[in-house]
């Protein structure tokens, strides 16, 4: 359960910080919620203060409508975040919510909050085109897609009154997400760490190494075995490598070892 939670819905507290942590916001997948995270900001905590994006659409903003188009949805986080970005600050984003986590660090960075560290997962870089159509297609369709992926449950994928609940917010999230066009930014001035798996149908190391075009700091590319969602049984290898690099970015440590 969410411990203490900021005065948003936008964002989601499951486990208290350390006076002067470092804030590391991160931004859920497409189709994804905060509640994904809860086992991420658990191997962080107290050390980090992890505050994860709730998108409109679900679970307790069930009732509220999507937003389906990252540009305007970038805008809306970064406002709601400019706040909690007086303090230091680090992004981490898995696949949509890595173009997210860019946009919304390129437009805080543009308001005069620069972020420490950018942390990109599973995702190509903004300037690399990916044009998509499955949004447009049958529910089966985009279940399929689902399930090529994976990251979600089999069970609720083959239970209907699940999947009614759920597939109007998968559905919008893939129209943001294959209509998203990268209209330009400035570099960011913070390193850049970008992770994927070594068979992820959406992503190869190349499409992931354009991320250092994005940075003027240093990039680092880190592949894992596994597809789209290798960050589940890699958790603990991306935490650490997550902790060693901002670490790295500012005046304490994360984390104390032997």
């Amino acid at each position: 359960m969410p411990v203490s939670p900021p005065a948003t819905p936008w964002l989601r507290r499951f486990h208290p910080a350390e006076p002067g942590a470092v804030c590391l916001f991160v931004l859920p997948h497409a189709g994804g919620n905060a509640s994904f995270f809860h086992p991420f900001s658990a191997r962080l905590a107290p050390r980090a203060e992890v505050l994860v994006v709730q998108y409109p659409g679900r679970q307790e903003r069930f009732h509220e409508p999507c937003v389906e188009d990252l540009h305007e949805l970038a805008d809306t986080i970064a406002a709601e975040l400019t706040g909690w970005a007086e303090e230091p600050f680090a992004l981490f984003g898995h696949s949509m919510g890595a173009t997210l986590a860019f946009e919304v660090g390129s437009r805080l960075h543009a308001a005069g909050a620069r972020p420490s560290a950018l942390f990109v997962s599973g995702r190509r870089a903004p300037s690399v085109p990916a044009p998509g159509s499955v949004h447009l297609a049958s529910d089966e369709k985009l279940i399929a897609d689902m399930k090529l992926l994976g990251g979600t449950d089999i069970r609720m994928l083959e239970n209907a009154e699940l999947l009614a609940a759920i597939l109007p917010a998968v559905r919008s999230d893939y129209v943001a997400t294959e209509t998203y066009r990268y209209r330009g930014a400035p570099p960011l001035d913070c390193p850049v760490t970008a992770f994927i798996g070594d068979v992820d149908p959406r992503v190869d190391a190349p499409m992931a190494r354009a991320w250092a075009t994005h940075t003027t700091e240093e990039f680092a590319l880190h592949v894992f075995d596994g597809g789209h969602f290798f960050l589940v049984p890699h958790l603990d290898a991306i935490v650490e490598t997550v902790a060693t690099a901002l670490d790295s970015t500012g005046d304490r440590k994360l984390f104390t070892r032997n």
